[in-house]
């Protein structure tokens, strides 16, 4: 039932076919996890997001992105590169977006950067 129910939710905001993963090439490269807690003001959100899911795709090192929506929201974009990163941070129409996240959209987030040692993927023909 839970692996259903995550099928289901899954890459939904992304415009990823829901039982796709990112591809990504072999390891090493860098994940990008922001978690989020929504608040009740959603104004504009959906507009905004869907251009920096545009944008990102844009960027050098852009790799691809997994997202999750529920209780709370999970999205983790890939990258070649720190740098690669570290320029999507800076880009200026997206931080004008954080800025907006900061001001309206989101009662708590976390980022964290991690680089990915290793992957396994497996999935089901169904």
């Amino acid at each position: 039932m839970f692996l259903r129910r995550l099928r289901d939710v899954c890459q939904q905001d992304a415009g990823v076919p829901m039982n796709k993963f990112a591809k990504t090439p072999k390891p090493p490269y860098y994940a990008v996890i922001f978690t989020t807690v929504k608040s009740d003001n959603q104004e504009g959100y959906a507009e905004i997001n869907a251009r920096m899911f545009e944008l990102a795709q844009q960027q050098k090192g852009y790799l691809g992105i997994e997202s999750a929506k529920s209780e709370i929201g999970l999205s983790v974009t890939y990258w070649e590169t720190l740098e690669d990163i570290a320029n999507w941070r800076n880009h200026t129409e997206h931080l004008l977006a954080q800025a907006q996240g900061y001001a309206t959209w989101y009662q708590a987030f976390a980022t964290r950067v991690c680089r990915v040692e290793r992957d396994n993927f497996y999935e089901k023909n169904i």
